[in-house]
């Protein structure tokens, strides 16, 4: 610096102070622009689009030190995490995922499968008292229930469209051959046979057996992409969707059931009796040559393989913008907090099971969803934008509170969505959180402009069911395939079951939930309430307001 100044001085021997200061500060800029530059990190330019993607150790390991081996690192831990986010979406978005933030639409004819698992809750509760082994034994069987099950579906040409619960909804695409219906009963019958390994689950508190309810329904239903760049949803609209619903339900366990329209596709080709009003159960009389081999002789949904040629800084950089262009599509269908817990655990590829206590909403959204049955080509873009706006804004909702809007998943009538407070991220006031959220969302709903379909607006309303209580969280699925990350168990269920009860706009909610929440909102009692699979009538509360208003 001192040489600096007297070079200065003698370039100029009448200089100011001042002016002399800022010539040295010139020359010293000058100086070390060339050695500050270099110290930039090669992944600057993408370093925004990296940071929700890597875990946090291996993040500030790229940027302090981008060296060739911390680079590769990163290239694999996207490769990685791009094979788990595969298998968290339905085929149809891993195959073709939209730009997140784009909307898009289509109705699709096919086959529908509805499937649901009884007896997982007194399953859960053997298990519960065990503690973190008890989690782990329970998610082997769940795990090995989901496998078997997607399975024999995958090889039959069914595509597993979305995990509800222990619910899973199958589509059997409509292909040249006109088949689908066909081949989702011989599914269900294979499944249906498959079950006989679950009928004695042995636990500490005596014998527990699995069975399946199978519905199927065949017809048109719509899809859409809606949503932000932050957060995606992919959803199924209309009523084929429903009935495949009612299908299930209507059905019995150990058997499958078809819809009278799903009935009439292959009644030649199967012996039927009657079933409830409305639906026929296949009668399995087949020998195992007569129900045949799969359809197709692979399952398995494997991304295309890459060779990492050039191993240089550029290169790496290179491949690692190229892995996070094909990694964002999918991560914007994962909820914020979901999407934390797969990037951390991507080595171990397993979330750890647990069993937390949650504070758990469902809503039922009605009017808007099935309003594309009715409607004509022109006016469907205007239920869609409606519908992504009202998504949109609810998951803001629950997202600004430390919630998690699990998916937006189909009903009896309307869509749900399974909010989570307490699961994966817990608070002390998990249950408050959740109450001003459900307040926050009813408004949102009961405020939007209504689209006009058929020359008329559409009556939007909504009913929300809150609960409290221990639940199993886990990914459940197949442990190396298809699986999301998930809470099951009975406070799940009594949430779903208020939901129904919630008529006219109202938040119905637990006593536990009452009691957490009852300094700061306005509640009503509405007595004692009976709810199904529940021996005694439950008190149940409806949520007004906050206090003071």
């Amino acid at each position: 610096m001192i040489k600096c100044v007297s070079q200065q001085m003698e370039k100029s021997p009448n200089i100011s102070g001042h002016a002399l200061l800022f010539a040295v500060y010139r020359s010293l800029s000058t100086s070390f622009k060339e050695p500050l530059m270099s110290n930039i990190s090669p992944l600057s330019t993408i370093e925004p689009r990296l940071r929700a993607l890597l875990p946090a150790d291996l993040y500030a390991a790229a940027w302090v030190d981008p060296s060739p081996d911390t680079l590769m690192r990163v290239f694999e831990h996207l490769r990685t995490l791009l094979r788990i986010l595969y298998d968290y979406v339905p085929r149809q978005l891993s195959e073709s995922p939209p730009t997140p933030g784009e909307m898009r639409y289509e109705w699709q004819e096919s086959t529908l499968m509805f499937t649901d698992l009884a007896g997982f809750t007194p399953l859960m509760e053997a298990n519960a008292a065990k503690g973190q082994a008890g989690a782990g034994a329970l998610l082997d069987t769940l795990n090995g229930y989901f496998a078997e099950m997607i399975e024999i579906t995958s090889k039959s040409g069914g595509n597993l469209l979305e995990f509800t619960g222990d619910a899973m909804l199958i589509q059997f695409q409509s292909g040249r051959r006109k088949n689908d219906t066909a081949r989702a009963v011989r599914a269900g019958l294979r499944m249906q046979r498959a079950m006989q390994r679950f009928e004695t689950i042995k636990t500490g508190q005596g014998d527990i057996s699995l069975g399946m309810r199978v519905g199927i329904h065949a017809g048109r239903f719509f899809t859409a992409d809606i949503g932000t760049p932050r957060r995606m949803e992919h959803v199924l609209l209309g009523s084929t969707v429903h009935h495949a619903k009612q299908a299930e339900g209507a059905g019995v366990k150990g058997r499958v059931n078809l819809t009278m329209e799903a009935y009439e596709r292959v009644k030649d080709e199967f012996r039927f009796e009657a079933g409830n009003p409305g639906y026929k159960l296949v009668v399995d009389d087949l020998s195992d040559e007569d129900l045949g081999e799969y359809e197709i002789t692979s399952s398995s949904r494997r991304l295309p393989s890459s060779v990492l040629m050039d191993r240089s800084i550029e290169g790496l950089v290179a491949e690692i913008e190229k892995s996070v262009g094909l990694v964002e599509p999918l991560a914007s269908y994962i909820p914020t907090p979901v999407l934390n817990l797969l990037v951390e655990n991507a080595a171990r590829r397993q979330i750890p099971p647990d069993f937390p206590t949650p504070t758990v909403i469902f809503v039922n959204m009605i009017g808007l969803p099935e309003s594309v049955d009715i409607a004509r080509p022109e006016e469907e873009q205007a239920i869609v934008a409606s519908f992504s706006r009202a998504i949109s804004l609810i998951n803001a909702a629950v997202e600004s509170r430390g919630g998690v809007l699990k998916k937006v998943t189909y009903h009896l009538a309307g869509s749900d969505m399974m909010i989570m407070f307490g699961v994966p991220n817990a608070h002390t006031n998990d249950a408050i959180r959740a109450a001003g959220a459900a307040l926050a969302i009813r408004e949102i709903i009961t405020g939007l402009e209504p689209p006009i379909v058929a020359g008329k607006e559409v009556d939007i309303s909504c009913q929300i069911g809150m609960a409290q209580g221990s639940v199993f969280a886990a990914e459940i699925g197949e442990p190396r395939g298809r699986r999301e990350f998930n809470i099951l168990g009975d406070k799940v269920n009594t949430a779903a079951r208020l939901m129904g009860r919630a008529l006219g706009n109202r938040i119905v909610l637990t006593e536990e939930v009452h009691q957490e929440i009852a300094q700061r909102f306005d509640c009503e009692s509405l007595g004692p309430m009976r709810l199904k699979g529940k021996a005694k009538p439950s008190t149940v509360y409806a949520l007004r307001g906050y206090l003071g208003e």
